[in-house]
């Protein structure tokens, strides 16, 4: 059953489904400057290239699994971030880059300091994926920043979240570390959300994923 979810999730989103399934032991952000924590990035990238070689749709083959690249894990980018609900959100349509588009909706608008500047960032959720049961908590943050076409992939890199990452005090924690690459990034083929403008980021984003090695 769960590989026909992939495929679900794969076919609306074009993105790797480890995503969501892969955990590891990490330290709690509290305690996020234990030395624990690059092995726990290591392991949660060792998990998302595997992945790739299990899904069948998957535009990564055994020999390109040597072009992945990555920032080196930085706590730093471990941030703590305070959100708003947008309940009266309307339903809106994210470009794709095939030309299609795909239905969302606005969850929460998200604010957090970095370098002493402010920045914001919106969490979707998806209104095809809403309706399946086991996914009805999924949420999708799309950005794209000043490292875009130069160490990381032009077209952005995604965040994965679900509504219980959203507590009642107002605050979230959001690692960059594990910001990914859409399918796009390795192949042609694939349908995926564009970041909208106000997910633009001026600011470089120097963690999570860069840019594959390998040109397709």
């Amino acid at each position: 059953m769960k590989s026909v979810l992939y495929l679900f999730i794969i076919a609306h989103f074009a993105i790797n489904p480890s995503i969501l399934f892969a955990q590891n032991d990490c330290p709690s952000f509290e305690n996020k400057f234990n030395s624990s924590y690059p092995q726990c990035i290591h392991i949660h990238r060792q998990e998302y290239i595997l992945d790739f070689l299990k899904e069948s749709r998957s535009p990564i083959k055994a020999v390109d699994t040597a072009y992945f690249d990555f920032y080196k894990a930085d706590v730093t980018w471990w941030i703590d971030a305070t959100f708003q609900f947008t309940p009266d959100s309307e339903e809106f349509q994210i470009a794709t880059s095939n030309g299609s588009t795909k239905p969302y909706k606005q969850y929460a608008k998200l604010f957090f300091d970095r370098d002493g500047a402010k920045f914001e960032l919106n969490v979707y959720q998806s209104l095809g994926l809403i309706k399946n049961p086991e996914y009805s908590d999924y949420l999708f943050m799309p950005f794209m920043d000043l490292t875009n076409g130069e160490t990381s992939y032009e077209g952005g890199r995604y965040i994965d979240l679900k509504t219980s990452n959203f507590g009642n005090d107002g605050h979230i924690q959001i690692d960059f570390n594990r910001a990914y690459n859409p399918y796009c990034a390795f192949s042609g083929g694939y349908s995926c959300p564009v970041p909208p403008k106000e997910n633009r980021l001026k600011i470089g984003i120097y963690a999570g994923e860069k840019k594959f090695k390998k040109p397709h």
